[in-house]
């Protein structure tokens, strides 16, 4: 593309703002944006733009990097959470918890904790939490902390209120773990509160330098979190996430994630599941 050409006639865009966009999400977030993500990122962040009232991305970009104060933190996170990728379903890649049943067993009456760190919108920490209550029962020590980047799918997940369609829910955890909207919440469902008091959302940067988690956890999923980091970026996170894991915890990643590389933290215990050495 020309370093002067526009995506179309609304606002300019040039190879040199996209550069821009490129640098100061991996700085801000770890994020690695591809060449083929031109037309996306211009889609996502057209609209910061409007409400903002810039008329190119130049102008943007330089407004948001000067900014300063509650002003600043505000938009930086808008300027994140555009460009954060959030797909997401119940029970994904449904193995993983078909083994979580498995070892969460051998831990029935003990406290379990269990870290989440790509919440998106809910339904992979709810699914944590429904396949803890099948496991261990209603009445386990169960915490599940469950954190993500974007705040605008953290708040939908805190709310915990999906389409009655969702995908991957069962008639029977339909019935057993939400609640029928009906009148103007018809075709809605809502998960129970005995569910939800297991899960505390909340909002972490992978890249910030301390990690604020409490005690170390058995089990964290970081699935199709690292396809979006550089080699030493995963490498980075690897390394943190290992030191808040106790010892022989596991590490539930995504399918299309291999960390072979990373041998001297994690052993290849299963299908997508490492233990920490």
């Amino acid at each position: 593309m020309a370093g002067t050409e526009s995506i179309d006639h609304e606002f300019s865009f040039s190879r040199a703002d996209f550069d821009r966009v490129r640098q100061l999400i991996y700085r801000h977030a770890g994020i690695s944006l591809h060449e083929g993500k031109h037309a996306m990122v211009y889609s996502r962040l057209s609209r910061r733009l409007r409400d903002t009232g810039h008329r190119s991305f130049a102008n943007y970009l330089q407004w948001l990097e000067s900014t300063t104060g509650a002003e600043a933190e505000q938009e930086w996170q808008e300027f994140v959470n555009c460009l954060t990728t959030n797909l997401t379903s119940f029970f994904r890649e449904e193995h993983h918890f078909h083994a979580l049943a498995d070892d969460l067993k051998p831990l029935a009456g003990k406290p379990v904790r269990i870290w989440c760190c790509a919440a998106s919108t809910g339904e992979e920490p709810y699914s944590i939490a429904m396949t803890c209550h099948e496991a261990l029962g209603g009445s386990a020590s169960v915490q599940i902390v469950s954190s993500d980047i974007d705040t605008n799918v953290l708040n939908a997940a805190r709310r915990g209120v999906y389409s009655a369609d969702a995908r991957g829910l069962s008639q029977q955890r339909l019935k057993s773990y939400f609640m029928r909207g009906t009148g103007a919440n018809a075709g809605r469902i809502k998960v129970k509160p005995e569910l939800q008091r297991w899960i505390e959302f909340r909002t972490l940067n992978l890249m910030d330098q301390q990690w604020s988690l409490g005690d170390p956890f058995q089990i964290v999923f970081c699935r199709n979190v690292m396809i979006y980091f550089d080699a030493p970026t995963q490498r980075k996170v690897l390394e943190r996430i290992h030191r808040v894991m106790k010892p022989h915890g596991l590490l539930f990643v995504g399918h299309s994630e291999n960390f072979t590389e990373s041998r001297d933290l994690f052993r290849l215990r299963g299908k997508t599941i490492y233990e920490k050495v």
